[in-house]
C-alpha cells in the first residue's frame, strides 16, 4: 500500500508539474529549493499577490521528491530477487498454515473423543456430525470462492478465513450445541475461501519448473501441524483415562492462541513482480477513470471465475482427476477423525489409549513431512512423472488398510464411550497401530503433493478455479465419509477406501500421461 500511494502521489505531482514550469509560473523558486523564496521588495514589479499559491506548489514538489528519494533508498536495501521472493512467500504460506492447522487438526483429531467425556449434560453435538457440516458446507462453497479470491485477493481472504478458523476451535473452550453447530457451518464457507486462495497464491508463485519443489515445501510444512498439536495432547493426556473440563479448556485456549498466530501471519507475504507490474499500469492512468471502473472489474472477475469454475469441472482432465480426489476425501476424514477415535475406544490398550491418540497424530504428521520433503526434492527431477509417487502412495495406503482390519476392532469406530474389549483377528498392538499411523500419513502426502503439482501445471494461468473444484470434490466426498463414519463398521470403511483408491490411481495414471500434451496445445477451457 505504501508503494502504491506513493506512485499516486507522483501522478498527482506530475499534474501539478505542469503547471508549475508553465510560463505563467516563471517567478516560481527552482523545485529543488527547499524553502520558498524571500517575499519581493515593496514596489518590485514581481511582487504579485496572486503568483503566492505557486510557491506552496514548489515546497509540494520538493516534499514528494524527499519521500521519493526516501522510498527508492528503502526498495534497494530490502528488495528480493523475483525467485528469492516467491520462495519466502510459500515458506510463509506454509508456516501459516502450519499454526493454523497445528490447531484445527489436533482440535478434529480429539473432538469425537472429547466430546463423549463432556460432563455437561445439555451438550449434545457430535464430533462426526460436526465435520460432516464443515465439509458439506465446505462443497458448496467452493463454487463462489474463487469469486471472494478474485475480488478481496488471496492474501484478504486467508486472513479472514484464518479467523474463522480460530472462532471454531475457541468454541470448545466453553461448548453449546448451538454455538458448536453454527460455527461449524462458519467455518465451512471459510474452509472453501482459504484453500482457493492457498492454491492461487501458491500457483503464483510458482512456475513449471518449481511448482512440484513449492507443493512438496508447502505440503511438508502444513502436515507439520500434526507434529506439533498431537506432541502436545500426547504429554498432557497421557495416562488420563477421563478428560476433565479443566484438561479441556487448557488444551483449547492453547489452540486458538496458535491458530490465532498463523491467521497474521499471511500479511508477511509480499506481492509477486506481476502484481507490482499490474498496480504500476493501473495507477499511471487517470484515477477518476480507475475509480470509475473498479466496481464493475471486480464484479466481472466474480462473474468470470464462477463461470470458469463450473465449465472447468466438465473437462476430460478434472473429471478423471475428481476420482482421485475423492479418494484423498475419504482418507482424509479416516486418518484425521476416524482412526484416532478407534484407537482411543480400544481398552485393551490399557490407560495409554487416551495418549495413543496424540502418538497416532505424531506419526501421521512424520509421514506426511517426510513424504512432502521428500517428493519436493524428487520434483526437481522429472524425468519419470508424478505417476511412480501416486503408486507408492497405493501401495502403502493397501498396506495400511490390511495392517488396521486385522489390528483394530470392527465397532471400535462407533463404541461408546466406555470403548470396546473386543479384539480384530489379533490382540490390539499399540507398535502396528502407530506404524499404521505413518504408513496412512506417508500415503496421503504421495497423493496430495501430486494432485498440488498437477493442478498447478494443468492450470498455472488460472488456477483458483481449479483448486476450487479440487476442494469441492474433496469436501463433499469427506463430509459423506464423516456421516457414514457415525454408522459403518471399521471393515466397510477400509473396503470403501480400497476400491475408490484403485480406481483414483488409474484416473490419475491417465491424465498424468496426457499433461504434458495438453499444455503444449494450450487448451482452453473457457471455450467449451
Amino acid at each position: 500500500m505504501r508503494i502504491l500511494w506513493t506512485r499516486r502521489l507522483r501522478i498527482a505531482h506530475s499534474k501539478q508539474a505542469e503547471n508549475l514550469f508553465s510560463p505563467a509560473a516563471g517567478n516560481c523558486s527552482s523545485p529543488l529549493s527547499q524553502y520558498p523564496p524571500s517575499p519581493a521588495k515593496a514596489g518590485s514589479r514581481t511582487m504579485k499577490p496572486e503568483k503566492a499559491p505557486l510557491n506552496l506548489k514548489g515546497s509540494f514538489k520538493r516534499k514528494i521528491e524527499l519521500l521519493q528519494t526516501e522510498e527508492d533508498n528503502f526498495l534497494r536495501k530490502n528488495k528480493m530477487s523475483p525467485k528469492l521472493k516467491k520462495l519466502f512467500n510459500i515458506i510463509i504460506l506454509g508456516i501459516a498454515f502450519m499454526f493454523i492447522f497445528t490447531a484445527f487438526q489436533t482440535c478434529g483429531n480429539v473432538a469425537q473423543t472429547v466430546i463423549t467425556n463432556l460432563n455437561n449434560t445439555n451438550f449434545h453435538g457430535s464430533g462426526y456430525t460436526s465435520m460432516a457440516i464443515i465439509y458439506g458446507v465446505f462443497s458448496a462453497s467452493n463454487l463462489i470462492s474463487p469469486s471472494v479470491v478474485a475480488v478481496v485477493g488471496p492474501q484478504l481472504s486467508m486472513f479472514v478465513s484464518g479467523l474463522f478458523y480460530s472462532i471454531y476451535i475457541a468454541v470448545f473452550i466453553q461448548p453449546f450445541t448451538w454455538s458448536f453447530y453454527t460455527a461449524s457451518v462458519f467455518i465451512g464457507i471459510a474452509a472453501a475461501v482459504l484453500w482457493t486462495a492457498q492454491g492461487n497464491c501458491l500457483t503464483i508463485n510458482s512456475d513449471e519448473n518449481t511448482i512440484g519443489r513449492n507443493s512438496g515445501i508447502f505440503w511438508a510444512l502444513l502436515q507439520s501441524s500434526l507434529f506439533f498439536g498431537n506432541l502436545y495432547i500426547y504429554f498432557a493426556w497421557r495416562g488420563k483415562i477421563h478428560i476433565s473440563e479443566s484438561d479441556r479448556r487448557t488444551v483449547f485456549i492453547a489452540l486458538t492462541v496458535f491458530s490465532l498466530v498463523g491467521t497474521f501471519l499471511f500479511f508477511l507475504i509480499r506481492k509477486s513482480e506481476e502484481s507490482n507490474t499490474l498496480e504500476e499500469e493501473v495507477s499511471s492512468t487517470d484515477e477518476s477513470t480507475v475509480d470509475n471502473s473498479s466496481i464493475q472489474s471486480k464484479a466481472t472477475r466474480a462473474v468470470d471465475a464462477f463461470k470458469r469454475s463450473i465449465k472447468l469441472y466438465f473437462t476430460k482432465e478434472i473429471l478423471l482427476l475428481s476420482v482421485t480426489t475423492a479418494y484423498t476425501g475419504l482418507e482424509l476424514t479416516f486418518f484425521s477423525g476416524v482412526y484416532g477415535t478407534c484407537i482411543g475406544a480400544v481398552n485393551r490398550f490399557g490407560t495409554e489409549e487416551k495418549s495413543l491418540i496424540g502418538l497416532s497424530g505424531i506419526f501421521i504428521g512424520v509421514g506426511e513431512i517426510l513424504g512432502g520433503g521428500f517428493f519436493g526434492l524428487v520434483n526437481k527431477d522429472n524425468r519419470f512423472g508424478r505417476n511412480p509417487v501416486v503408486m507408492l502412495g497405493i501401495v502403502v495406503h493397501f498396506l495400511a488398510f490390511y495392517l488396521i482390519f486385522y489390528n483394530i476392532p470392527n465397532d471400535a469406530p462407533i463404541a461408546s464411550f466406555k470403548g470396546t474389549d473386543n479384539s480384530a483377528y489379533m490382540n490390539p498392538s499399540k507398535e502396528l497401530a502407530i506404524l499404521c499411523s505413518f504408513l496412512l500419513g506417508l500415503g496421503d502426502s504421495c497423493f496430495n503433493t501430486q494432485l498440488l503439482s498437477i493442478l498447478g501445471f494443468l492450470y498455472s494461468e488460472d488456477s483458483a478455479p481449479a483448486f476450487a473444484v479440487f476442494k469441492f470434490v474433496q469436501s463433499i466426498c469427506a463430509a459423506i465419509a464423516f456421516f457414514y463414519s457415525n454408522y459403518l463398521l471399521l471393515q466397510w470403511q477400509l473396503l470403501i477406501m480400497a476400491v475408490v483408491g484403485f480406481f483414483g490411481t488409474i484416473s490419475f495414471f491417465t491424465v498424468e500421461w496426457e499433461a504434458a500434451a495438453f499444455v503444449a496445445r494450450g487448451s482452453d477451457y473457457r471455450s467449451i
